[in-house]
């Protein structure tokens, strides 16, 4: 009994730490189920700046820069496969991402932040300072991060996910 109130608390915790409400932290992507690590991830240019400036922005405001790591960025750009699949902008399945990087990283705590039609990865992280709820995630007391930026290949349109982790 103890395991699962545990269990529902962390998930309640975790629903209140992002920036969405609980309906859209739940979804039915299984292609995040995979518990094994991935280590390999090919980043592309947006991906790269956008990380820097989001690691310039947390340092400007005297927080820690996050470090990278491969398998949540493979996350990110699995929910950026599904939303481009499925035509949507939203963050259904976080629980099974965030599960699975609690799982394989051991993390603590877990914030995502997505994003849909900014060219820029200037644009993008300035949409995400604006919105409270984003700019919350950004700046949380997190340790690693992971983002993938996607081009949608019909409309020519850019995803961002970005999933913030605390190990």
């Amino acid at each position: 009994m103890k395991k699962i109130m545990r269990h529902m608390l962390f998930i309640a915790m975790l629903i209140a730490m992002n920036a969405c409400s609980a309906d859209t932290a739940e979804g039915s992507d299984s292609s995040t189920t995979t518990e094994t690590l991935i280590t390999n991830y090919t980043y592309n240019d947006d991906e790269l700046s956008t990380m820097q400036l989001i690691n310039e922005y947390r340092l400007s405001i005297g927080l820690n820069a996050l470090q990278t790591v491969n398998h949540i960025s493979a996350k990110c750009e699995e929910h950026n496969k599904y939303m481009i699949a499925n035509n949507v902008v939203n963050h259904n399945d976080f629980t099974s991402r965030s599960n699975n990087i609690v799982t394989v990283l051991g993390a603590k705590k877990v914030g995502e932040n997505v994003a849909y039609n900014y060219k820029t990865p200037e644009a993008a992280l300035k949409a995400w300072l604006d919105s409270p709820g984003h700019k919350e995630n950004i700046e949380g007391d997190y340790t690693h991060f992971g983002l993938s930026v996607t081009t949608d290949p019909a409309t020519g349109k850019k995803y961002y996910t970005n999933i913030f982790v605390k190990i």
